[in-house]
């Protein structure tokens, strides 16, 4: 009997079904490899990669890493803040997940809901136009004996509108030519002029307190616009002659010569009858273009009694000259 090998010792060679075998083991462990150590963090499961007796072994995508929740500050600002950036708890080498909220109340869940207020819109500023000033009309003084044409009649106008003088109401008249008392005169100059006292308070003897130009014939003294005479009296229902109202205009505004008596009092035919005392005075006055003569520029009638129409020419022209009215023309000024 002749012995035979056994049949572990069979020599020949794989067969086709074989190296298929091999082959598909071969690839299904290299797929497994390649995804383990791709996804290093998650737990091997074996499940996942064998199953399949496909020649191409399914791979299933990687779940998205477990983001952990943005910590909130407990104090948020007004400002809801546009994007929330979400870090994953491990690292991880995916890109940082962003997470936008769609309200306030998604990002701050225990805030309440704010409400937008809406913007305060300012009006526009308007310019307010600036109103056009208009004179106030004044009536006209119509003085029965006044016409346009006298002479005066401008200067009357003036001060009667300035309630610095007044005319005669029951009779619509201003009496233009008649005297003018001194008392008169010295309430006319209180209401014209406002000078400091320079003099100490008067006692004249035939002016008593209740007098009704008591405080005018006082504050004129006082301001040295009218002097009384050496036996301490003031005459005051008196007549002031013109010389008299040249004297009080020039003292009372403190005026001062410019140029020698002789020479500016030669401008008058009847110089020589002005007082010695006087004489400084006139000059400055008519220096000052104060002295107003009707109808001869060269006739002064110093001594005449003032009549109520020159005087109100001279003391108008006095305004002029400290600056409290517009002159007025009139070719009965004197310009020396």
């Amino acid at each position: 009997m002749r012995n035979l090998p056994p049949p572990d010792s069979d020599s020949s060679p794989l067969g086709l079904e074989e190296w298929i075998g091999i082959i598909i083991a071969v690839t299904t462990i290299g797929a497994i490899l390649i995804g383990v150590l791709g996804q290093r963090q998650k737990g091997f499961n074996l499940k996942q990669w064998v199953g399949s007796t496909t020649s191409e072994p399914r791979i299933e995508e990687p779940e998205a890493p477990k983001l952990t929740p943005p910590t909130l500050d407990p104090t948020p600002t007004r400002q809801t803040p546009s994007r929330i950036q979400i870090v994953p708890a491990s690292p991880s080498p995916s890109p940082a997940v962003t997470v936008s909220p769609s309200s306030p109340d998604e990002a701050f869940p225990e805030k309440a809901r704010a409400v937008p207020l809406a913007p305060i819109v300012s009006a526009p500023e308007t310019e307010t136009p600036t109103p056009t000033p208009t004179e106030t009309p004044v009536e006209p003084v119509n003085f029965a004996d006044v016409p346009d044409e006298y002479w005066a009649s401008p200067y009357i106008t003036a001060l009667v509108r300035r309630d610095i003088m007044s005319g005669f109401p029951e009779s619509n008249t201003f009496k233009p030519d008649s005297s003018i008392t001194r008392a008169e005169f010295a309430a006319l100059l209180k209401k014209a002029f406002e000078q400091q006292p320079t003099l100490a308070t008067p006692n004249f003897k035939d002016v008593s307190s209740d007098f009704w130009a008591w405080s005018a014939i006082q504050e004129t003294s006082k301001t040295n616009f009218l002097r009384g005479y050496p036996n301490t009296t003031f005459r005051p229902k008196e007549p002031i002659p013109k010389v008299q109202v040249l004297v009080a205009l020039a003292s009372g505004l403190g005026l001062k010569e410019t140029q020698p008596s002789q020479e500016v009092l030669q401008t008058y035919q009847d110089s020589a009858q002005i007082p010695e005392y006087a004489r400084e005075k006139v000059s400055a006055a008519t220096q000052a273009g104060i002295v107003v003569n009707y109808p001869n520029l060269e006739s002064l009638n110093p001594n005449q009694d003032a009549t109520r129409a020159e005087v109100a020419a001279m003391v108008y022209q006095a305004l002029v000259e400290a600056g409290k009215a517009e002159a007025i023309g009139s070719e009965y000024v004197v310009n020396p």
